[in-house]
């Protein structure tokens, strides 16, 4: 495939007018590799395919110290203060009056006999295939004569999190009789949730809350080195591109709103420094979701893991000054979901630990997507939970779950989810970037000799417009967001042209909820009467994916391409032609790598 930027490109306009985009993707996407970062998930794939492998974010690496977490992020987790509880049970008990349920005092205190419920036994088809899930404990062991390649794996299953293979060196044996058996010394993907406390091995997420999770427990320099494996093995074992082959594909990259510059030049770094793709490309995650759908202009709400945002597109184009960055996603509900079990004495008496234990993660995930939605009345169901002790196979325990419309409330009262646990990043360590990259990048780049901690002596940063977190429900950041657009015919449009992304993007009943809230939350004042969430084309996990390999092929962002030699050599030059139309952030910075 010929350089992305010499190819014959469609525009924007006339590939939204195409009655043939699948055709177009699958010509042109063959060497297109797409790739968009999420804290809890990557999601990887050419850009001809019709939905990407979904893996889980995180590296288990073997370690030989005793007496350190089996998880890097435990030794951030913060204890719930007396006043985030008094706030949790009052958001709760907001929820509740709404919801037409009774409040948290009477709700774990008074039977349930007397008061009218809906259950949701056998609810939708989809999820009763997950609610039945039960997780196994990964093999940590290799045995020495399976060669890698009989141990690849085979599932072609997109859009899963699979299973990994054995990295290619392990350390330390145990002899099992037979065979003599040997640690993996990284495992990846849902095999790495899926890791027994008991073993030896720590567990790290490379991004968290919507940044590079760099930490006093967690280095910059690991941080890099633990995403570029990931990827790597994403590259080799799930879309089978050799090291040999990388300099024939390039990559367009898609970004959530909340990485900052820095970020962003790390992972063209990565891309194109440590995996060796020919070129890449930039997109943020907004302006992806619009091309994902088909649509030119919307406000494009996305609902991740640990982060959501809230920013409008007006006809390809991000407004910036729209953008909104709220610290919370899908596993605080999970959270708040397994919080209001335990305090309505609904939850077995067994160890489950959602820090400590990802696989206890990973079961509160099913429960949710399997029975949590918004509507009114109570809303409870009979389940299966299970308890994962010490590598012993999964216990099960029935147990009646209760106020399942609780949890997805927290969106819009974000006090119900209170962030304990993975807080976010201390911003310090993205400003200072001598804290940032002094263990960092202190090797040689091909032929260019060493380039050490002198290559930043001059390097320009700008923290223009820091990206702000704020504690506010969903309604009032869609509200604020598309108030912040200017014109009224532009917001009248927005305001009818919702999309709800990301994973909790799909609870039953949000449509409803947030077309209610956000028309409460619009100001008398504003000559506005009508709010619509438009239904997704694409499913809502992977709707910016798909828009990061239909901007691929388009010609909207042809001179942001960046070739590997040039990214390596020279970086970017302010003021140049190599400009990320799309990023406001990205047009402001300095990008100049290393000194010519």
């Amino acid at each position: 495939m010929a350089n992305p930027k010499r190819n014959s490109y469609l525009s924007w306009q006339d590939y939204l007018k195409t009655v043939a985009p699948t055709q177009i993707l699958s010509e042109r996407g063959a060497n297109l590799v797409v790739i968009n970062l999420g804290s809890a998930n990557v999601r990887v794939g050419l850009a001809m395919d019709e939905k990407p492998f979904n893996v889980p974010n995180c590296i288990a690496r073997y370690m030989t110290q005793t007496g350190k977490p089996n998880v890097v992020d435990q030794m951030l987790n913060t204890q719930v203060t007396t006043n985030q509880h008094v706030d949790r049970e009052r958001a709760y008990n907001t929820a509740a009056s709404l919801l037409k349920i009774p409040f948290l005092d009477e709700s774990s205190s008074s039977g349930s006999a007397s008061r009218k419920m809906g259950r949701i036994d056998g609810f939708n088809q989809a999820s009763t295939t997950k609610k039945d899930i039960v997780f196994t404990w990964t093999d940590v062991y290799e045995d020495e004569h399976i060669s890698l390649a009989s141990s690849a794996e085979t599932s072609a299953d997109k859009g899963e999190a699979s299973v990994s293979i054995a990295a290619p060196d392990v350390t330390d044996s145990k002899d099992t009789g037979e065979s003599k058996r040997k640690y993996r010394k990284m495992i990846f993907g849902r095999e790495a949730l899926t890791i027994s406390p008991n073993e030896p091995y720590c567990l790290y997420h490379p991004i968290r809350r919507g940044h590079f999770n760099v930490s006093p427990h967690y280095s910059a320099q690991r941080v890099f080195e633990d995403l570029t494996a990931i990827l790597d093995w994403i590259l080799l074992e799930k879309l089978h591109i050799t090291h040999r082959e990388r300099n024939s594909f390039h990559a367009v990259i898609v970004v959530p709103e909340t990485f900052d510059t820095r970020e962003i030049k790390e992972m063209l770094t990565i891309v194109l420094g440590e995996l060796h793709f020919n070129s890449a490309v930039v997109h943020q995650e907004g302006l992806s979701a619009v091309f994902g759908n088909g649509l030119s202009t919307a406000c494009i709400v996305n609902i991740g893991a640990q982060t959501s945002t809230v920013v409008c597109v007006e006809d390809g184009v991000s407004l910036p000054n729209t953008e909104k960055i709220l610290p919370f996603g899908g596993e605080d509900i999970c959270r708040c979901l397994l919080w209001i079990q335990r305090h309505n004495q609904k939850w077995p008496q067994i160890h489950t630990d959602v820090l400590a234990k990802p696989i206890d993660m990973l079961m509160l995930n099913q429960l949710k997507e399997s029975f949590c939605e918004i509507r009114a009345g109570e809303l409870e169901t009979v389940a299966t939970v299970h308890s994962y002790e010490d590598g012993m196979p999964a216990v099960p325990h029935k147990t009646n779950l209760t106020s399942l419309n609780v949890p997805p409330m927290g969106l819009f009262y974000p006090n119900l989810l209170v962030p304990e646990l993975f807080p976010q990043p201390p911003r310090q360590w993205f400003q200072d970037h001598e804290n940032m990259l002094e263990d960092t990048w202190n090797m040689d780049f091909g032929g260019g000799g060493t380039m050490g901690l002198p290559m930043w002596d001059s390097f320009a940063f700008s923290p223009s417009k820091p990206k702000k977190e704020e504690k506010i429900g969903l309604a009032e950041a869609i509200t604020s967001s598309i108030l912040s657009a200017g014109r009224i015919d532009l917001r009248r449009k927005l305001f009818s042209s919702i999309q709800l992304i990301g994973g909790a993007g799909l609870t039953k009943g949000l449509v409803s909820a947030v077309e209610e809230r956000v028309l409460h939350a619009i100001p008398p004042t504003e000559a506005i009467d009508t709010v619509q969430v438009l239904p997704s084309r694409t499913e809502p996990p992977f709707v910016t994916w798909k828009g990061g390999a239909i901007l691929g092929i388009l010609d909207f962002g042809r001179e942001a391409w960046i070739e590997r030699p040039q990214w390596m050599e020279n970086g970017i030059n302010i003021g140049g032609l190599k400009k990320y139309k799309d990023s406001y952030h990205l047009q402001g910075q300095a990008m100049y790598f290393i000194n010519p």
